[in-house]
């Protein structure tokens, strides 16, 4: 069965996307820690980060790397933090967290946002790619 991820990719399921490749996806997660909060995925289902094959493990890093220095650019934060933790469910994934804290990182505290909020930021980070 598809993950809620590719379920996204594939467009059953929509997304504040904030950038797009042939083989990656950055969305907004929709319970973010802090506002910014996005999502690097790789378009191909794959349960763990370490199961991903180096090229595209690779690729989702640098795709990341791309990703976090636009959210910088847009949301104000001390850094943007990056946590993989692949528990929430079998698609690989790294977050990036617009950090104030330690605490923010911690997935404990979380802010609520508007769908025009949420849009207006996937925008933003999006214009800074």
């Amino acid at each position: 069965m598809a993950s809620i991820f590719t379920k996204i990719v594939n467009g059953e399921i929509p997304c504040y996307k904030v950038a797009e490749t042939d083989a990656f996806l950055a969305f907004l997660d929709v319970n973010p820690n802090a506002k910014g909060h996005t999502l690097c995925i790789p378009k191909k289902e794959v349960d763990k980060l370490l199961d991903l094959d180096e090229a595209t493990y690779n690729g989702l890093m640098q795709f990341s790397r791309k990703v976090g220095l636009a959210i910088e650019k847009t949301i104000p934060c001390n850094r943007v933090g990056l946590s993989v933790i692949g528990l929430e469910l079998p698609h690989a994934h790294v977050h990036l967290i617009p950090l104030q804290s330690m605490d923010d990182a911690r997935f404990v505290k979380k802010v609520k946002m508007t769908p025009e909020n949420f849009k207006n930021t996937a925008a933003a980070i999006s214009a800074n790619l």
